[in-house]
C-alpha cells in the first residue's frame, strides 16, 4: 500500500515532491489563518467602539480582510485540485503493482476484483485526506498555542487561575474526554464496516457472475439471501452510525459555548473587550479543533481501518508481503 508508491523510483517525484508541495501549502495556508485571526481582534474592537471612530478605518480593515482571504480561497482550491490528482496516482501505483502478482497467485481471494479497483482508490483517498489534516491540525496547533496562551493571561478562569494557559489546557482536556467517550461508543464500527464489505463483495460478485452466465447465477432466490445479508448488516451500521452521531452532535453544540462560559466573567467585569472574545474564540477553535480531529474523523477512520485489513488480507494471499 505504501512501498508501491513511497519506495518506487517510478514515483517518488509525486509521492517525495507532490507531497512536500502539499505541506508548503498547508503551511502557508495557516499562516494566512494566523493573520486572520490578529484581525479580528481590531475588526470587532472597531465595532465595539463605532461611534468613536472613522468609516474609513472599516473599510481599511474590510480591504485587509480580502487580502489575506483572496489567496487563502486560491490556494486552498489548488490543494484541493492537487490532492485528488495526488490520491489517483497513488491508486495507479499500488494498482499495477498488485495486478501481475494476483495474475501469477494460484490463491482464490474473496472480492478480488474489488479490492483492486475499489478498494485501492478508497484507502489512497482517505489516506490522502486525513493525513493532510493531521499536519494541518499539528501546524495549526504550533501556530495558534503560543496565540491562544498568551490570550489566557487575560482570563480570569477560577478552577485553573493558578495554572498559566488555562485556554490551552480547557482545550486539551475537553479534546481528550471527547476522544475517550467517543472510542467507546464507536468501538463496534471497524468491524461492521469490515462485514459490511465482505456482504456487499459477495453480492457484486454474484451479480457479475450473473452478466455472463444469467441462468446458472443471479437467480431471485440467491440474490434475494445475499442481500437480506446486505440488509441486516447495515442496520447494525445505521444503529450503531445513529449512537454516534448522537454524541457528536451533542459533543459539537457544547463546544461552541464553551469559549464564552470561559471567557464571560472577564468580559462582565471590563477585563477584555469584544475584540478579544472573537479573537480568544477563533484561537480557541482552532486548536480545539486539532486537538479533536479524530473525533470528527471518526467513521473515516473506521473506513480507512476495514479497508486496510482487507488490502493486507490481499497482500498476503498473493504473496505481496514477499517482493
Amino acid at each position: 500500500m505504501f512501498k508501491s508508491f513511497f519506495f518506487n523510483k517510478k514515483w517518488l517525484l509525486w509521492s517525495w515532491g507532490g507531497g512536500l508541495l502539499l505541506i508548503f501549502s498547508l503551511l502557508i495556508q495557516v499562516s494566512i489563518t494566523v493573520k486572520i485571526n490578529e484581525w479580528y481582534k481590531g475588526f470587532y474592537d472597531l465595532l465595539q467602539n463605532a461611534t468613536k471612530s472613522n468609516i474609513s478605518e472599516f473599510w481599511d480593515k474590510i480591504y485587509t480582510f480580502c487580502y489575506l482571504a483572496f489567496p487563502y480561497v486560491i490556494l486552498a482550491t489548488f490543494t484541493g485540485f492537487f490532492t485528488r490528482v495526488y490520491s489517483l496516482r497513488w491508486r495507479e501505483a499500488i494498482t499495477f503493482d498488485y495486478i501481475p502478482l494476483w495474475k501469477n497467485s494460484v490463491e482464490n481471494v474473496e472480492g478480488a476484483s474489488q479490492r483492486i479497483q475499489e478498494d485501492t482508490s478508497r484507502f489512497a483517498k482517505i489516506v490522502e485526506s486525513l493525513g493532510l489534516q493531521v499536519i494541518r491540525g499539528i501546524m495549526t496547533l504550533i501556530a495558534f498555542i503560543p496565540i491562544l496562551w498568551g490570550l489566557s493571561s487575560g482570563i480570569q478562569i477560577e478552577f485553573l487561575k493558578q495554572f498559566p494557559g488555562s485556554l490551552v489546557w480547557v482545550s486539551l482536556f475537553v479534546s481528550l474526554g471527547g476522544l475517550i467517550i467517543s472510542w467507546f461508543v464507536g468501538i463496534k464500527l471497524p468491524g461492521l464496516e469490515y462485514n459490511n464489505q465482505r456482504v456487499e463483495a459477495s453480492f457484486r460478485k454474484e451479480l457479475v457472475y450473473g452478466e455472463d452466465d444469467r441462468l446458472k447465477y443471479a437467480k431471485p432466490d440467491t440474490v434475494f439471501e445475499l442481500f437480506s445479508g446486505i440488509k441486516f448488516n447495515y442496520h447494525r451500521l445505521f444503529y450503531n452510525y445513529g449512537y454516534f452521531d448522537i454524541w457528536v452532535n451533542l459533543y459539537d453544540q457544547f463546544m461552541v459555548i464553551v469559549p464564552y462560559l470561559v471567557m464571560a466573567p472577564s468580559l462582565f467585569s471590563g477585563l477584555i473587550t469584544l475584540g478579544v472574545i472573537v479573537q480568544v474564540s477563533n484561537a480557541f477553535q482552532r486548536v480545539h479543533n486539532s486537538f479533536s480531529l479524530f473525533i470528527h474523523q471518526w467513521t473515516t477512520i473506521t473506513e480507512l481501518r476495514s479497508i486496510h485489513k482487507r488490502l493486507g488480507e490481499f497482500e498476503i494471499a498473493i504473496g505481496y508481503k514477499k517482493n
